[in-house]
């Protein structure tokens, strides 16, 4: 079983809530949990490269997502990111000629440590599905669906990824 690299980038799927400052910070990654939670039996390597909200993310971070992807072994890479910024990261990736490797960005509407009203569960286990059967190329994963990179737009007004039109 081949193993599946897991980039965590922060965003929405790894916040935390402060009920005192009423504010979202991040602490750890919730995706050990995650798997464990799910009964994952998918050899997963998971290596966080930063925690930041995507609307924070610049392009050094993004060199180093890139960096990251290039110089793993496996074939099978899932980065969490935040979802304002995904896309620009989407066409970055694909721009940068990683050849041969699936890479997935998912994420998440409402963190995880929000408990059961998140979404981030959901999206993590379509992206697990999504890379080990879609060929290689860059593509995002969200609310069930897949979507190529350069095919996709987050709706503002409704939070959902759909296709461009």
């Amino acid at each position: 079983m081949e193993t599946i690299q897991v980039f965590v980038t922060g965003g929405t799927f790894d916040k935390e809530y402060n009920f005192i400052k009423g504010e979202l910070y991040f602490k750890d990654t919730h995706l050990p949990a995650m798997f464990e939670r799910g009964r994952c039996v998918l050899d997963i390597d998971v290596r966080t490269l930063m925690m930041v909200d995507s609307l924070d993310i610049t392009e050094d971070d993004r060199d180093i997502i890139i960096h990251n992807c290039k110089r793993s072994a496996s074939k099978k890479i899932i980065i969490t990111h935040g979802t304002d910024r995904m896309v620009a990261t989407a066409v970055a990736l694909a721009h940068a000629d990683i050849e041969g490797k699936t890479i997935i960005l998912t994420g998440a509407m409402i963190p995880y440590a929000f408990g059961n009203s998140s979404d981030g569960f959901f999206n993590l286990g379509a992206a697990l599905a999504f890379c080990q059967t879609l060929p290689s190329g860059v593509y995002v994963a969200m609310n069930g669906r897949y979507f190529h990179w350069d095919n996709v737009v987050k709706d503002l007004d409704t939070g959902f990824f759909e296709e461009i039109k």
